[in-house]
C-alpha cells in the first residue's frame, strides 16, 4: 500500500493496483491534476473535505473514477450538478473498486457544538483478498468498526475533538499503523505537540507514521 497525503484529510491510497482519493477539500493542496483515479470517496459535506470549486476539474480528469459520498453530500452535488454523477454511500453497503472491496460504515459526524446540526459522515474500509480491513478513513468521527484495521487515518486535531479523544480512539482501534490527518487547523508548533503526545500514548504495537505532504509513502 502506498499513501500520499495532500494535507488535512485528503489521502491518495494506492492498494492492489487501485488508486482511490479521499476527501479533496479546501484545506488540501496538490490533488489538482491527478489522473488515473479509480475512485473518489467523500466522507461528508464540510468544505475542508469537499472543495466544490476544484472538484469539477478533478472529476473531468478522471472520467472512469467511481464517485461516492455520504447521502447528504450526494444529494447536494447531484442537485447542484457540481461534477459528475455521485452515488450515495449508505452505512452497511459494500461495493468493489476493481479488486478492492469497499465497505461503508459509521454514519454521523462528531458533535461540534449542540447548536450546530450534526451531518452525515461515513467511514470507508478498504480490503483485499489478503485482508478485509487493510485501510480505514473515518472522516470526522471516532467510529469504531469492531474489526481489526491495519492502517488507520487518524483525526489528530479538530474543532469537534480534544487531544485526549484522539489518544483514546487510537488506543481503542489499535491499528498496526496510524497516519495522522485533519491537522490543518494547527500551527506547525501545535502539530508537533499533538503528534508527540499521540506517539507517547499510543499502544506500543502501533506505529505512528507521519506522512510527508505530496510524497508517496509505502506502508
Amino acid at each position: 500500500m502506498e499513501i500520499t497525503h495532500f494535507g488535512h484529510s485528503c489521502l491518495l491510497v494506492e492498494l492492489d493496483g487501485t488508486r482511490i482519493l479521499f476527501d479533496p477539500g479546501t484545506l488540501s493542496n496538490g490533488f489538482e491534476g491527478i489522473d488515473g483515479l479509480d475512485a473518489i470517496l467523500i466522507t461528508h459535506q464540510h468544505p475542508d473535505h469537499v472543495d466544490v470549486d476544484r472538484l469539477p476539474d478533478l472529476v473531468s480528469a478522471n472520467p472512469d473514477a467511481v464517485l461516492y459520498a455520504d447521502p447528504q453530500t450526494t444529494e447536494q452535488l447531484n442537485g447542484d450538478r457540481v461534477a459528475g454523477e455521485w452515488t450515495a454511500a449508505h452505512s452497511g453497503a459494500e461495493f468493489a473498486i476493481k479488486s478492492v472491496s469497499t465497505r461503508i460504515t459509521g454514519g454521523r459526524h462528531a458533535v461540534i457544538h449542540p447548536e450546530i446540526p450534526v451531518v452525515d459522515n461515513v467511514a470507508y474500509v478498504l480490503g483485499t483478498a489478503d485482508g478485509p480491513g487493510r485501510f480505514m478513513h473515518p472522516g470526522d468521527s471516532f467510529y469504531i468498526p469492531f474489526e481489526r484495521i491495519d492502517v488507520l487515518a487518524l483525526p489528530s486535531a479538530a474543532p469537534w475533538m480534544k487531544l485526549s479523544e484522539s489518544v483514546d480512539y487510537l488506543r481503542a482501534m489499535a491499528p498496526r499503523v496510524a497516519v495522522p490527518i485533519h491537522q490543518a487547523v494547527l500551527s506547525d508548533a501545535g502539530t508537533g505537540v499533538h503528534y508527540a503526545r499521540l506517539g507517547d500514548m499510543k499502544d506500543p504495537a502501533t506505529e505512528l507514521k507521519i506522512l510527508e505532504t505530496e510524497s508517496g509513502t509505502e506502508i
